[in-house]
Protein backbone atom coordinates (compact mmCIF):
# COMPACT_ATOMS: atom_id res chain seq x y z
CA UNK A 1 0.00 0.00 0.00
CA UNK A 2 2.55 2.33 0.67
CA UNK A 3 4.70 1.37 -2.32
CA UNK A 4 1.52 2.10 -4.43
CA UNK A 5 0.98 5.59 -2.56
CA UNK A 6 4.31 6.82 -3.33
CA UNK A 7 4.24 5.87 -7.57
CA UNK A 8 0.90 7.64 -7.06
CA UNK A 9 2.37 10.52 -5.37
CA UNK A 10 5.40 10.99 -7.87
CA UNK A 11 3.21 11.52 -10.48
CA UNK A 12 2.50 15.24 -11.51
CA UNK A 13 -0.99 14.62 -12.27
CA UNK A 14 -2.14 18.30 -11.78
CA UNK A 15 -5.50 18.91 -12.65
CA UNK A 16 -7.21 17.81 -15.14
CA UNK A 17 -4.12 15.58 -15.87
CA UNK A 18 -3.71 12.28 -14.41
CA UNK A 19 -0.39 11.40 -16.25
CA UNK A 20 -0.24 7.85 -15.74
CA UNK A 21 -1.94 7.14 -11.81
CA UNK A 22 -4.76 5.45 -13.85
CA UNK A 23 -2.05 3.05 -15.23
CA UNK A 24 -0.83 1.55 -12.75
CA UNK A 25 -4.14 1.54 -10.68
CA UNK A 26 -5.52 -0.43 -13.51
CA UNK A 27 -2.40 -2.95 -13.41
CA UNK A 28 -3.42 -3.72 -9.33
CA UNK A 29 -7.06 -4.25 -10.32
CA UNK A 30 -6.51 -6.45 -13.48
CA UNK A 31 -4.65 -8.59 -11.01
CA UNK A 32 -7.42 -8.76 -8.66
CA UNK A 33 -10.13 -9.59 -11.97
CA UNK A 34 -11.79 -6.34 -11.86
CA UNK A 35 -13.49 -5.25 -15.56
CA UNK A 36 -11.59 -1.97 -16.26
CA UNK A 37 -12.89 0.94 -18.31
CA UNK A 38 -11.19 4.26 -19.40
CA UNK A 39 -13.86 6.45 -20.05
CA UNK A 40 -12.61 10.02 -21.51
CA UNK A 41 -13.88 13.31 -22.62
CA UNK A 42 -11.89 15.69 -23.99
CA UNK A 43 -8.74 16.80 -21.57
CA UNK A 44 -10.21 14.17 -18.64
CA UNK A 45 -9.66 10.80 -17.94
CA UNK A 46 -11.83 8.22 -16.14
CA UNK A 47 -11.13 4.77 -14.20
CA UNK A 48 -14.15 2.78 -13.92
CA UNK A 49 -13.47 -0.18 -12.45
CA UNK A 50 -16.04 -3.08 -11.74
CA UNK A 51 -16.56 -6.86 -10.12
CA UNK A 52 -19.28 -8.80 -9.45
CA UNK A 53 -22.04 -9.92 -11.07
CA UNK A 54 -25.01 -9.70 -8.67
CA UNK A 55 -27.32 -7.79 -6.04
CA UNK A 56 -26.64 -4.38 -4.94
CA UNK A 57 -24.32 -1.82 -6.38
CA UNK A 58 -21.28 -0.06 -3.68
CA UNK A 59 -19.15 2.29 -5.67
CA UNK A 60 -15.67 4.04 -3.97
CA UNK A 61 -15.32 7.35 -5.41
CA UNK A 62 -12.30 8.86 -5.92
CA UNK A 63 -9.99 11.65 -8.22
CA UNK A 64 -6.48 11.12 -8.71
CA UNK A 65 -5.81 14.78 -10.21
CA UNK A 66 -4.36 17.27 -7.21
CA UNK A 67 -3.94 21.10 -7.15
CA UNK A 68 -0.57 22.92 -7.64
CA UNK A 69 2.25 23.07 -5.35
CA UNK A 70 3.08 26.66 -5.29
CA UNK A 71 6.62 27.43 -4.61
CA UNK A 72 8.36 24.32 -4.06
CA UNK A 73 11.31 26.01 -2.99
CA UNK A 74 9.69 26.65 0.65
CA UNK A 75 8.79 22.88 0.61
CA UNK A 76 10.52 20.70 3.48
CA UNK A 77 10.75 17.80 0.88
CA UNK A 78 9.85 18.25 -3.29
CA UNK A 79 6.68 17.93 -3.36
CA UNK A 80 6.18 14.97 -5.48
CA UNK A 81 9.06 13.23 -4.18
CA UNK A 82 6.73 10.77 -1.09
CA UNK A 83 9.76 11.09 1.00
CA UNK A 84 8.92 9.52 4.34
CA UNK A 85 10.56 11.24 7.33
CA UNK A 86 9.61 8.74 10.33
CA UNK A 87 5.80 7.94 10.30
CA UNK A 88 5.27 10.93 7.54
CA UNK A 89 5.08 11.06 3.89
CA UNK A 90 5.35 14.12 2.13
CA UNK A 91 3.93 15.43 -0.91
CA UNK A 92 1.11 16.82 -2.99
CA UNK A 93 -1.64 14.51 -3.28
CA UNK A 94 -0.81 12.37 -0.03
CA UNK A 95 -3.90 13.36 1.98
CA UNK A 96 -6.16 15.14 -0.95
CA UNK A 97 -6.53 11.73 -2.23
CA UNK A 98 -4.12 9.59 -3.36
CA UNK A 99 -4.22 7.96 0.24
CA UNK A 100 -7.34 6.74 0.42
CA UNK A 101 -7.22 5.46 -2.85
CA UNK A 102 -4.25 3.46 -1.91
CA UNK A 103 -5.73 2.36 1.15
CA UNK A 104 -8.85 1.19 -0.54
CA UNK A 105 -7.28 -0.98 -3.07
CA UNK A 106 -5.24 -2.67 0.15
CA UNK A 107 -8.86 -3.61 1.51
CA UNK A 108 -9.73 -5.01 -1.40
CA UNK A 109 -7.43 -7.24 -1.68
CA UNK A 110 -7.78 -8.51 1.56
CA UNK A 111 -11.07 -8.50 1.31
CA UNK A 112 -11.29 -10.83 -2.14
CA UNK A 113 -8.64 -12.84 -0.72
CA UNK A 114 -10.74 -13.54 1.92
CA UNK A 115 -14.14 -14.09 0.26
CA UNK A 116 -15.38 -17.21 -1.09
CA UNK A 117 -19.02 -14.94 -2.60
CA UNK A 118 -19.80 -11.67 -3.30
CA UNK A 119 -22.88 -10.67 -2.49
CA UNK A 120 -22.65 -7.08 -4.20
CA UNK A 121 -21.13 -5.57 -7.66
CA UNK A 122 -17.98 -3.68 -6.42
CA UNK A 123 -17.03 -0.89 -8.31
CA UNK A 124 -14.06 1.66 -8.32
CA UNK A 125 -14.45 5.24 -10.26
CA UNK A 126 -11.69 7.31 -10.43
CA UNK A 127 -11.60 10.71 -12.07
CA UNK A 128 -8.76 12.94 -12.98
CA UNK A 129 -10.23 16.44 -12.58
CA UNK A 130 -11.97 16.88 -9.15
CA UNK A 131 -9.62 19.75 -8.27
CA UNK A 132 -10.39 21.40 -11.70
CA UNK A 133 -13.14 23.74 -13.07
CA UNK A 134 -16.86 21.53 -12.96
CA UNK A 135 -17.09 22.74 -16.92
CA UNK A 136 -14.24 20.39 -17.35
CA UNK A 137 -15.94 17.40 -15.15
CA UNK A 138 -17.44 14.46 -16.63
CA UNK A 139 -18.59 12.74 -13.86
CA UNK A 140 -21.68 14.01 -14.27
CA UNK A 141 -21.64 12.40 -17.96
CA UNK A 142 -20.68 9.09 -16.66
CA UNK A 143 -23.67 9.04 -13.96
CA UNK A 144 -25.91 10.21 -16.83
CA UNK A 145 -24.71 7.71 -19.18
CA UNK A 146 -25.40 5.31 -16.15
CA UNK A 147 -28.60 6.52 -15.79
CA UNK A 148 -29.66 5.90 -19.09
CA UNK A 149 -28.33 2.57 -18.72
CA UNK A 150 -30.45 1.78 -15.84
CA UNK A 151 -27.07 0.66 -14.15
CA UNK A 152 -27.49 2.74 -10.65
CA UNK A 153 -25.28 3.14 -7.79
CA UNK A 154 -27.01 1.88 -4.25
CA UNK A 155 -24.28 2.57 -2.06
CA UNK A 156 -21.21 5.15 -2.78
CA UNK A 157 -18.29 6.13 -0.24
CA UNK A 158 -16.34 8.77 -1.25
CA UNK A 159 -12.37 8.71 0.02
CA UNK A 160 -12.23 12.98 0.65
CA UNK A 161 -10.22 13.68 3.31
CA UNK A 162 -13.19 14.08 6.19
CA UNK A 163 -11.17 13.57 9.26
CA UNK A 164 -10.09 16.52 11.09
CA UNK A 165 -7.87 15.38 14.17
CA UNK A 166 -8.27 11.58 14.41
CA UNK A 167 -8.70 9.03 11.33
CA UNK A 168 -12.21 8.92 10.95
CA UNK A 169 -13.90 11.55 13.71
CA UNK A 170 -16.02 12.95 11.10
CA UNK A 171 -17.54 11.61 7.82
CA UNK A 172 -19.69 13.48 5.42
CA UNK A 173 -22.63 12.71 4.76
CA UNK A 174 -23.67 15.26 2.62
CA UNK A 175 -22.55 18.70 1.00
CA UNK A 176 -23.78 22.13 0.71
CA UNK A 177 -24.47 23.56 -2.63
CA UNK A 178 -22.34 25.85 -4.73
CA UNK A 179 -23.65 28.13 -6.73
CA UNK A 180 -21.43 30.79 -8.01
CA UNK A 181 -22.09 33.85 -10.49
CA UNK A 182 -20.24 37.21 -12.43
CA UNK A 183 -21.85 40.33 -11.89
CA UNK A 184 -20.54 43.34 -13.90
CA UNK A 185 -21.56 46.95 -12.46
CA UNK A 186 -21.96 49.56 -15.16
CA UNK A 187 -20.84 53.15 -14.10
CA UNK A 188 -19.87 55.57 -16.27
CA UNK A 189 -16.00 56.14 -17.58
CA UNK A 190 -14.49 59.83 -17.53
CA UNK A 191 -11.24 61.87 -16.55
CA UNK A 192 -11.07 61.85 -12.16
CA UNK A 193 -10.98 65.63 -12.18
CA UNK A 194 -14.32 66.17 -13.58
CA UNK A 195 -16.37 64.21 -10.92
CA UNK A 196 -19.79 65.64 -12.28
CA UNK A 197 -19.02 63.55 -15.48
CA UNK A 198 -18.47 60.44 -14.46
CA UNK A 199 -20.45 57.73 -12.22
CA UNK A 200 -17.74 55.37 -10.55
CA UNK A 201 -18.96 51.94 -10.98
CA UNK A 202 -16.45 51.04 -7.75
CA UNK A 203 -18.07 53.27 -5.30
CA UNK A 204 -21.57 51.94 -6.59
CA UNK A 205 -20.34 49.02 -5.21
CA UNK A 206 -20.09 49.35 -1.93
CA UNK A 207 -23.62 49.50 -0.72
CA UNK A 208 -24.08 46.44 -2.47
CA UNK A 209 -20.86 44.86 -0.94
CA UNK A 210 -22.24 45.85 2.65
CA UNK A 211 -25.66 44.93 2.11
CA UNK A 212 -24.38 41.38 0.90
CA UNK A 213 -22.18 40.97 3.38
CA UNK A 214 -24.53 41.54 6.37
CA UNK A 215 -27.73 39.43 4.70
CA UNK A 216 -28.46 36.43 6.45
CA UNK A 217 -29.55 33.96 3.83
CA UNK A 218 -30.52 31.38 5.92
CA UNK A 219 -30.23 29.80 9.46
CA UNK A 220 -28.85 26.48 8.77
CA UNK A 221 -30.14 23.35 10.17
CA UNK A 222 -29.16 20.02 12.30
CA UNK A 223 -26.62 18.88 9.94
CA UNK A 224 -25.73 21.76 7.22
CA UNK A 225 -24.44 25.20 8.41
CA UNK A 226 -26.17 28.36 7.53
CA UNK A 227 -26.18 29.67 3.42
CA UNK A 228 -22.59 31.66 3.30
CA UNK A 229 -21.72 34.33 0.84
CA UNK A 230 -18.19 35.18 -0.15
CA UNK A 231 -16.86 37.71 -2.80
CA UNK A 232 -13.51 35.94 -3.78
CA UNK A 233 -12.55 38.48 -6.47
CA UNK A 234 -13.47 42.43 -7.40
CA UNK A 235 -11.37 43.88 -10.40
CA UNK A 236 -11.89 47.02 -11.92
CA UNK A 237 -9.57 49.88 -13.36
CA UNK A 238 -8.47 51.04 -16.77
CA UNK A 239 -4.39 51.07 -15.67
CA UNK A 240 -4.68 54.64 -15.77
CA UNK A 241 -4.61 56.27 -12.40
CA UNK A 242 -6.07 59.42 -13.41
CA UNK A 243 -9.32 57.60 -15.08
CA UNK A 244 -12.23 56.51 -13.35
CA UNK A 245 -13.58 53.28 -14.88
CA UNK A 246 -16.94 52.31 -16.66
CA UNK A 247 -17.14 49.10 -15.04
CA UNK A 248 -16.19 46.54 -12.36
CA UNK A 249 -16.44 43.00 -12.52
CA UNK A 250 -17.09 40.96 -8.91
CA UNK A 251 -17.06 37.33 -8.56
CA UNK A 252 -18.78 35.36 -6.04
CA UNK A 253 -19.86 32.13 -4.81
CA UNK A 254 -22.69 30.61 -2.24
CA UNK A 255 -22.35 27.40 -0.28
CA UNK A 256 -25.71 26.73 0.22
CA UNK A 257 -27.49 24.25 2.95
CA UNK A 258 -30.38 22.63 1.84
CA UNK A 259 -32.99 25.38 3.96
CA UNK A 260 -32.01 27.74 0.32
CA UNK A 261 -32.74 26.76 -2.98
CA UNK A 262 -30.87 27.72 -6.82
CA UNK A 263 -33.98 29.83 -6.74
CA UNK A 264 -34.29 31.74 -3.91
CA UNK A 265 -31.00 32.65 -3.68
CA UNK A 266 -30.51 34.20 -7.22
CA UNK A 267 -33.80 35.73 -6.55
CA UNK A 268 -32.79 37.50 -3.55
CA UNK A 269 -29.45 38.45 -4.85
CA UNK A 270 -30.96 40.18 -7.71
CA UNK A 271 -33.88 41.74 -5.45
CA UNK A 272 -30.46 43.75 -3.52
CA UNK A 273 -29.39 44.95 -6.82
CA UNK A 274 -32.58 45.94 -8.33
CA UNK A 275 -32.94 47.99 -5.07
CA UNK A 276 -30.10 49.77 -5.35
CA UNK A 277 -31.23 51.01 -9.14
CA UNK A 278 -27.45 49.40 -10.24
CA UNK A 279 -27.52 48.82 -13.92
CA UNK A 280 -25.78 45.55 -14.02
CA UNK A 281 -25.08 42.10 -16.21
CA UNK A 282 -25.30 38.70 -14.56
CA UNK A 283 -23.90 35.29 -14.59
CA UNK A 284 -24.98 32.13 -12.85
CA UNK A 285 -22.79 29.40 -12.62
CA UNK A 286 -24.22 25.78 -10.82
CA UNK A 287 -21.44 24.04 -9.65
CA UNK A 288 -23.83 21.29 -7.52
CA UNK A 289 -27.07 20.88 -5.46
CA UNK A 290 -26.85 20.44 -1.54
CA UNK A 291 -27.20 16.83 -0.70
CA UNK A 292 -28.00 14.28 2.12
CA UNK A 293 -27.85 10.78 2.56
CA UNK A 294 -31.16 10.43 4.81
CA UNK A 295 -31.17 6.64 4.86
CA UNK A 296 -29.62 5.05 7.66
CA UNK A 297 -28.02 1.69 5.84
CA UNK A 298 -24.76 2.51 4.81
CA UNK A 299 -24.34 4.93 7.72
CA UNK A 300 -24.42 2.08 10.07
CA UNK A 301 -22.69 -0.07 8.37
CA UNK A 302 -19.60 2.81 7.96
CA UNK A 303 -20.02 3.96 11.26
CA UNK A 304 -20.00 0.62 13.15
CA UNK A 305 -17.28 -0.21 11.04
CA UNK A 306 -15.48 2.53 12.41
CA UNK A 307 -16.28 2.17 16.04
CA UNK A 308 -15.25 -1.49 15.99
CA UNK A 309 -11.43 -0.10 14.60
CA UNK A 310 -11.07 3.26 16.41
CA UNK A 311 -13.36 2.40 19.73
CA UNK A 312 -15.39 5.78 18.69
CA UNK A 313 -17.73 7.29 16.71
CA UNK A 314 -17.32 9.84 13.64
CA UNK A 315 -19.36 12.81 14.07
CA UNK A 316 -21.74 12.82 10.81
CA UNK A 317 -22.00 16.38 9.08
CA UNK A 318 -22.38 17.78 6.12
CA UNK A 319 -19.19 20.41 6.39
CA UNK A 320 -16.27 21.14 4.24
CA UNK A 321 -16.67 22.19 0.21
CA UNK A 322 -17.94 20.60 -2.59
CA UNK A 323 -17.09 16.60 -4.08
CA UNK A 324 -18.06 14.66 -6.81
CA UNK A 325 -20.90 13.11 -4.88
CA UNK A 326 -23.09 15.65 -6.06
CA UNK A 327 -22.96 14.27 -8.87
CA UNK A 328 -23.65 10.51 -7.89
CA UNK A 329 -26.51 12.08 -5.78
CA UNK A 330 -28.50 12.32 -8.81
CA UNK A 331 -29.04 8.49 -8.79
CA UNK A 332 -30.80 8.75 -5.17
CA UNK A 333 -27.63 7.11 -3.90
CA UNK A 334 -26.66 6.46 -0.36
CA UNK A 335 -23.60 8.55 0.07
CA UNK A 336 -20.63 8.45 2.75
CA UNK A 337 -17.50 10.32 2.57
CA UNK A 338 -14.65 9.35 4.74
CA UNK A 339 -11.18 9.64 4.33
CA UNK A 340 -7.65 10.95 6.03
CA UNK A 341 -7.07 13.99 8.04
CA UNK A 342 -7.67 17.38 5.78
CA UNK A 343 -5.49 19.27 7.85
CA UNK A 344 -2.89 19.89 5.51
CA UNK A 345 -4.78 19.59 2.10
CA UNK A 346 -3.86 22.21 -0.41
CA UNK A 347 -0.93 23.57 1.22
CA UNK A 348 3.25 23.46 1.70
CA UNK A 349 3.93 20.28 2.77
CA UNK A 350 0.81 17.89 2.56
CA UNK A 351 1.73 15.16 4.00
CA UNK A 352 -0.08 12.17 6.01
CA UNK A 353 1.09 9.55 8.49
CA UNK A 354 1.44 6.21 7.47
CA UNK A 355 0.05 4.74 10.96
CA UNK A 356 -2.92 6.07 10.16
CA UNK A 357 -3.33 5.32 6.57
CA UNK A 358 -3.30 1.55 7.77
CA UNK A 359 -6.42 2.39 9.71
CA UNK A 360 -8.25 3.59 7.13
CA UNK A 361 -7.65 0.89 5.45
CA UNK A 362 -8.85 -1.35 8.60
CA UNK A 363 -11.80 0.81 8.04
CA UNK A 364 -12.40 0.27 4.46
CA UNK A 365 -11.42 -3.40 4.51
CA UNK A 366 -14.37 -3.91 7.57
CA UNK A 367 -16.79 -1.62 5.88
CA UNK A 368 -16.45 -4.48 2.50
CA UNK A 369 -16.94 -7.56 4.87
CA UNK A 370 -20.22 -5.78 6.55
CA UNK A 371 -21.40 -4.89 3.07
CA UNK A 372 -21.17 -8.77 1.94
CA UNK A 373 -22.87 -9.74 5.19
CA UNK A 374 -25.83 -7.58 5.42
CA UNK A 375 -26.27 -7.62 1.77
Amino acid sequence: MIELLQNLVKIESISPKDMGCFDIIENELTDLNFNCERINYLNVENLYATIGTKGKLFCFLGHTDVVPTGPEENWKYPPFSAQIDGDIMYGRGTADMKASIAAFVESVKEFLAQTQELNFRLAILLTSNEEGSSHDGFIDKIVEKMMDNDELIDYCLVGEPTSNKKVADSARIGRRGSLGGHLQIFGKQGHVAYPENVENPIFLSSDLITDLKNKKWDNGNAIFDPTSFQISNIHSGTGAHNVVPGELDLYFNFRYSTESTEESLKSEFENIIKNLNLKYDLKWNLNGNPYLTENKFLKEIIVSACEEVNGYKPDLNAKGGTSDGRFIAKMKTEIIELGPINESIHQIDENIKISELWILKDIYTKVLFKLNQHL
